[in-house]
């Protein structure tokens, strides 16, 4: 049993303050208002002036600390080690567009972690994909060379003697379909050729499909919509500006309750008063605060890193291709946090429902994502700062600041 006392306690409706939250056998046993007093019979670790939050959920993350989840070896239980420090209890690892192996290789990382968990590290979901299937004219750092057609899907061309190193679009539905519980989010284009057949395709198999990476037509993101699509990826990012005469994708995705919305929240992606804008559009229980966080993050500006095996360069607000693309962030889920509760003006209580509530409850985590007697207990205390003091994964201490 392990109890925490003194902080603020974050709930789904309130903050208690001070309060004591009890943990054993993995769960949340016991939330009270007040402080324990010394000389409990239990560990007691005394928080006054700190928060105690529910653990962040990254749906959207390819890399920290110099790993991108496409490098070989085991990269992706190197991340599942490395991001309690930044207070994530559990995360989607993502890729980019790659080729079947890399991504058999990676999708073959997920399924033995989930099957396996790594002790005292972040929860393995099933994997983002920022799939092959994207608009090449919106592909941003996606390798252009990899991005197929939904419509190639199911055709064979015999007429021409194969190409060394290519693939097929079939080639990556194989794998997909071959790893399919392990396959949890699929960024796609509903407006490629095949485009609406594929959303009919992935959620057929229980795959939740996501809008990104597109100029869909605002007609075209609602009839993917209405066939199931309910994600949206890195909204306003690698999309047409909404305009008044033409809502275009970002309309539709803003108006639409049945698609959650991710939100890179650096501050410098998309600026704080648009991430208002759009909470306010679509509430925070439809929201989800993400990273989009790349090797390059937490690393020092100038430093060296890939993404998908292309080199990366850390700069100040993000990182970027040799030629100058935005590759992705540079931040991470604690400062996520602390952007959406200073800049961008949110209450801890909102900034958790993003960062924590929302992301749970899309991706099915029941018992994740709050404080509540109950609750798995995945949760981080925070300083007066909103820097990470401890994360706990499952009642377990999986980092503590030293």
């Amino acid at each position: 049993m392990i109890v925490l006392s003194g902080a603020d306690l974050v709930l789904p409706d309130r903050i208690v303050s001070p309060g004591t939250l009890v943990i054993d056998g993995g769960r949340i046993v016991d939330i009270r208002s007040g402080a324990t007093s010394a000389g409990h019979s239990h560990p007691l670790f005394a928080f006054h002036n700190h928060f105690v939050v529910p653990g962040f959920i990254d749906v959207h993350v390819h890399g920290v600390e110099g790993v991108d989840v496409l490098d070989a070896g085991d990269a992706v239980a190197t991340l599942a080690a490395r991001l309690p420090s930044y207070g994530v209890t559990a995360f989607c690892p993502t890729t980019v567009a790659c080729r079947p192996d890399a991504l058999r290789r990676t999708l073959d990382q997920v399924r033995r972690l989930r099957a396996a968990p790594s002790g005292r590290a972040a929860q393995v979901l099933p994997a983002h994909l920022e799939s092959n299937f994207i608009n090449p004219e919106y592909r941003g750092a996606q390798p252009l060379q990899c991005l197929r057609s939904p419509a190639e899907a199911g055709r064979h061309v015999r007429d021409q003697p194969p190409v060394p190193e290519s693939f097929t679009a079939d080639d990556i539905l194989r794998e997909i379909e071959r790893a399919a519980p392990d396959v949890g989010i699929v960024t796609m284009a509903p407006e490629l050729d095949g485009g609406l057949e594929l959303v009919r395709w992935l959620k057929a198999r229980g795959h939740r499909v996501s809008l990104g990476h597109s100029c869909a037509s605002y007609d075209e993101a609602l009839a993917a919509i209405a066939l199931g699509a309910s994600h949206a990826t890195h909204l306003f990012n690698r999309m047409p500006p909404f305009e008044h005469r033409a809502p275009g994708l970002v309309g539709a995705i803003l108006q639409t309750d049945e698609v959650a919305a991710e939100l890179i929240c650096d501050g410098f992606h998309v600026h704080p008063a648009a991430i208002r804008t759009a909470i306010a559009a679509k509430r925070p229980s439809r929201v989800l605060a993400i990273t989009d966080g790349t090797a390059a993050s937490g690393l020092p500006v100038g430093a060296r890193a890939t993404l998908g095996g292309q080199p990366i360069t850390v700069g100040e607000s993000a990182a970027f291709l040799d030629d100058g693309t935005l590759a992705g962030s540079v931040t991470t889920m604690d400062r996520v946090f602390q952007v959406l509760v200073g800049r961008v003006g949110l209450s801890p209580v909102d900034a958790v429902t993003l960062c924590a509530t929302t992301p749970a409850r899309e991706l099915g985590l029941v018992g994740h994502g709050v404080l509540a007697v109950g609750a798995a207990a995945d949760l981080v205390v925070l300083d007066a700062q909103l820097g990470v003091v401890q994360t706990y994964v499952a009642g377990e201490l999986a980092y503590p600041r030293t």
